[in-house]
This record gives C-alpha cells, structure tokens and sequence, in this order.
C-alpha cells in the first residue's frame, strides 16, 4: 500500500495459519516421542496374550494328564446302603433289648416309673417313637435295598427312636420316685416287693397269684404294667396252677 504502515503479515494468508502449524509441528514431536512407547506396550500386551494362551494350554494338558476323580459307582453306593441299614437294625435291637430289661423285670420297672408314665412327654415320645421304628422294620433288611425311600424312612425312624429312649430313660433315672407323693412312693415299695413274690418260682401258686393281685391294686392309679410285663408274670402263676 503506497504511504502506508507494513503490519508485518504476510498478505494473503489468515491469521491463524501460523497458529495451526505450530500445533501440527508440536503433535508430530509429541508422536516421535511416543512412538517407542507404543511399541513397548505392544509388545508386552503381545506378551502377556501369549503367556496366559500357554498358561491355559498347559493347565488343560494337566488336568487331562491327571486321572479324574472317580464317581462311586452303583455296587458302592449299594454298599453304602447296606451298611446303614444294617446298623441301623442293630441300633434297633439293641435298643429293644435295653426296653425288654424292663419289660421282664416288674422290680426294676418300678424303680424308674417315668420309663411307663404316659403322662410324661418324654416317655410318650418314646412310645410314639418305637411304633414308628417298629412300623417301618423290614421284614428282611436286604428288602431295602432297592427301596431307597423306605430305607430313608426306617433309619430316620431308629434314630428317632434310639434318641427318645435314651433321653426318656436318663429323665427317669434322674427322678426315680421323685415325682410321686410319699404316699405314692410306699405304694410302688410295696408293689415292688408282691411283684418280686408273684415272679418268684420258689414261692407257691396262690401266694404268687395273691401277691399279684395285691401289686395291681397298689399300683392302681399310680402306673400301668406293660403288657409284656403283665403276661410274663401271668403266665408264671398260670404254670404253678397247672402243675
């Protein structure tokens, strides 16, 4: 411009043209810079990659090389089962055993009345709970052998029913005739001793029958003899009758 002031610019060219290669210079030194560090970090991700593929390679190798763990088959399984059933069986009998004790010995019996108290819960869950191991007893064990819930039904019974005698008969031994007036407890001391004359063999057939007679009067109102216990004795005195 003839007589004017230069404003040092290029004409032609924008104002912001200087500005954008200065940015453009200062990206390309910035990915000079960062170029080996790419590469570094691909190599490692590389790296890695290959490593855990190896890793995988391996740990299958392994668990193929290694024999599995084997699955009980069915003769084992079957094996098993007969175990419990069979020890369940003589968990009942036994426990039978430990009732017939009372059952056959009047005296006894009456030592631990809670044992035939129904009026207690624990011996009426005892009770209740050998007709249940009664109910399910196989008459052969090996009948469940093939019949898995009957099986389960019978072992939950046997325990259920060893768990009640025991408990029943722990109460009893704990309270003995504590849980009878002084009055009640001189009756069972006197039925006591008519039941061991009317069990007695040496005795003669109308003091036993007598002695018996008189046993269930004291006993009247107090506890009921178990059947067995009953019949036992009855049977004893109907023999010396006979003879």
């Amino acid at each position: 411009m003839p007589g004017g002031v230069c404003s040092g610019r290029p004409w032609g060219r924008p104002w912001w043209h200087a500005g954008l290669v200065g940015l453009l210079i200062r990206l390309a030194e910035l990915l000079v810079v960062m170029l080996p560090l790419i590469g570094v970090l691909y190599v490692g991700i590389k790296a890695l990659s290959s490593f855990t593929r190896r890793l995988g390679e391996a740990s299958g190798d392994l668990a193929s090389d290694s024999p599995a763990m084997p699955r009980p088959t069915t003769v084992e399984n079957d094996a098993a089962r007969w175990r419990a059933i069979t020890r369940a069986v003589e968990a009942h009998e036994r426990t039978d055993a430990r009732w017939l004790e009372y059952e056959l010995d009047a005296a006894k019996l009456l030592d631990f009345p809670v044992m035939t108290d129904m009026r207690d819960p624990l011996t009426t869950a005892f009770h209740k709970a050998k007709l249940q191991a009664d109910f399910h007893k196989p008459l052969r064990a090996e009948d469940l052998l093939d019949d898995p819930d009957a099986a389960g039904h019978y072992l939950d019974a046997v325990r259920d029913y060893v768990t009640a005698f025991d408990t029943a008969e722990a109460e009893a031994m704990r309270r003995r005739r504590t849980g009878f007036s002084r009055e009640e407890q001189q009756r069972l001391a006197r039925a006591q001793s008519l039941l061991r004359v009317a069990s007695d063999a040496g005795a003669t057939a109308q003091e036993r029958e007598r002695a018996y007679r008189l046993a269930r009067t004291e006993l009247d109102g107090l506890i009921v003899l178990p059947d067995r216990t009953r019949a036992g004795i009855e049977r004893g005195i109907a023999g010396e009758l006979d003879d």
